[in-house]
């Protein structure tokens, strides 16, 4: 049995981040989530860090793409927040950024993360966001940048990851 697994310290890292205005004040929280876990458990330079703002999780895929394609990054992270109303739009937003960011992932070169909440309050959201359930924000740097080492070091072989730390 093989078992590929990668280190997250990738201080030399490029990664570019997009991220919803749309519920900042949540999205925030996971902003400084990614930007810390970069920084600290990944060592990634702040001037490897670039942040790209767009007006809400609708719009992250077609960031995303914009991203990845450019060959600037070696990977990108995708965060917002979509938070259950009384309408059929959660479902319109949620569905569409999951299935946009899902396809940028398998088409892209780079990893690509998803760091999107999709919850049913507000509450859920601000946990989520690194009160009691961790922050997803950094969840979703350290998963980009295990996944840049994995599949530099292992071209073309398929991976597990065990979890994050």
């Amino acid at each position: 049995m093989n078992i590929i697994e990668a280190a997250v310290a990738t201080p030399d890292a490029r990664v570019a981040i997009t991220i919803a205005r749309f519920n900042n004040f949540i999205n925030d929280s996971l902003l400084e989530g990614a930007i810390d876990a970069l920084k600290r458990i990944g060592q990634v330079k702040d001037e490897n860090i670039t942040v790209v703002w767009v007006p809400g999780a609708y719009e992250l895929p077609l960031a995303a793409g914009a991203l990845a394609k450019t060959g600037k990054y070696d990977a990108v992270i995708a965060l917002g927040t979509v938070i259950r109303g009384g309408t059929a739009h959660f479902e319109y937003v949620a569905g569409g950024a999951s299935n946009g960011l899902a396809h940028v992932a398998q088409d892209a070169e780079i990893p690509v993360a998803f760091g999107v909440l999709t919850t049913e309050s507000i509450e859920q959201a601000i946990e989520r966001a690194g009160t009691k359930a961790g922050n997803k924000g950094a969840e979703a740097a350290l998963t980009a940048l295990e996944n840049d080492q994995c599949i530099e070091s292992h071209q073309g072989l398929i991976f597990f990851v065990r979890g994050i730390p």
